[in-house]
């Protein structure tokens, strides 16, 4: 019988690991050296730890008698730990790179974080512009954590929007919870700023932490019947509400500095290539919010130097957005070193 924690090699293929946790009665997980996990099926492991365990092994020939008949290895559900004071529903989205110092060095792993006493089913999906494409389903315990994806420098070129749906619940409950639904759009951006991760609780590396729960005030409102809400509405209409001053806002024109150090707290330590990769990145990104938005024109600020973020900026604007005019914006105002996109007129 294999139990979690036991050691265990591969029959048909080369390594091991330690078994963390069963997927089903004939399978379970296993860590193996680099860490990884992955399901086996438990006929094709060898037992380590106890090798008289293992079926067809010697010692195991010996002990049995013609007319025994192995037992199947018992499953055993795993269980999420309970803490005092964790009754509220709070789940994370994290990011956590492999190197902290050098975000993009290396794979950036995500994960679903429970840090609360409600057991979470999930459904994790990328939203894009033709559709969604789910990305893994599972269960994530009270108070642990599950790793969905991972994202290296090559996917923030076409960065999806990360959505989220979860079910959530306790084995005993006063009322019944709501399903949670979330998206996330990040800027690619900031994965290239070593401040954008930070200390964490969940992590002994520094971590990208997004909250997915609601605000408490807003699942409280979800919560309310359409007579609570008449009455509340009521009475907010018979109290004298604060004035506030209306703020206009430029839907005209956006102007985007790409200056280096205008997009990156730390821009030091980066070669010219990835600055410029960088620039080009936020060009795209800012043009399709602006396109999105229905701006009127998008001014690019690339400074004069010699000419080559301009030619870049110029490339991708003839490569990618054809239909759209460009020129060079006023001299006036942005001397020599900017350029202008005409977006609608």
């Amino acid at each position: 019988m294999i139990k979690v924690g036991d050691k265990v090699k591969f029959l048909n293929d080369v390594g091991g690991g330690v078994v963390t946790g069963f997927v089903n009665k004939t399978t379970v997980n296993v860590e193996g050296d680099d860490g990884f996990e992955v399901p086996c099926l438990i006929k094709e492991l060898v037992n380590i730890s106890a090798p008289e365990l293992n079926a067809g092994s010697t010692a195991s020939v010996q002990q049995e008698t013609p007319a025994e008949v192995q037992p199947e290895p018992e499953y055993i559900e795993p269980k999420g730990e309970i803490i005092n004071g964790k009754n509220a529903a709070e789940f994370y989205f994290c990011f956590v790179p492999t190197d902290p110092k050098n975000p993009l060095s290396g794979e950036i792993e995500l994960f679903l974080v429970n840090d609360s006493n409600y057991t979470v089913l999930f459904n994790y999906s990328y939203i894009k512009t033709d559709g969604v494409e789910a990305i893994k389903q599972g269960t994530v315990r009270s108070n642990s954590r599950e790793k969905i994806d991972a994202l290296v420098q090559e996917d923030f070129t076409d960065l999806p929007d990360f959505g989220f749906q979860l079910i959530y619940f306790r084995e005993t409950e006063s009322e019944w919870n709501l399903p949670m639904v979330k998206k996330f759009r990040v800027n690619p951006v900031k994965f290239y700023k070593e401040s954008t991760f930070r200390a964490n609780s969940y992590f002994r590396k520094n971590a990208f932490v997004l909250k997915i729960t609601s605000d408490t005030f807003q699942t409280e409102l979800d919560k309310l019947t359409q007579d609570d809400f008449k009455k509340v509405v009521k009475a907010k209409e018979t109290a004298e509400a604060p004035k506030r001053k209306e703020r206009k806002r430029n839907t005209e024109e956006v102007v985007i500095d790409l200056h280096i150090t205008e997009l990156l707290d730390e821009p030091e330590g980066l070669s010219n290539r990835e600055m410029l990769d960088i620039q080009m990145e936020t060009v795209e990104s800012e043009m399709n919010l602006a396109i999105k938005n229905h701006a009127k024109r998008i001014v690019f600020i690339h400074g004069v130097g010699q000419g080559v973020l301009k030619q870049e900026v110029t490339n991708l604007l003839k490569r990618k957005f054809k239909k759209y005019y460009f020129q060079d914006a006023s001299f006036k105002e942005y001397g020599y070193g900017a350029t202008m996109v005409i977006l609608r007129k």
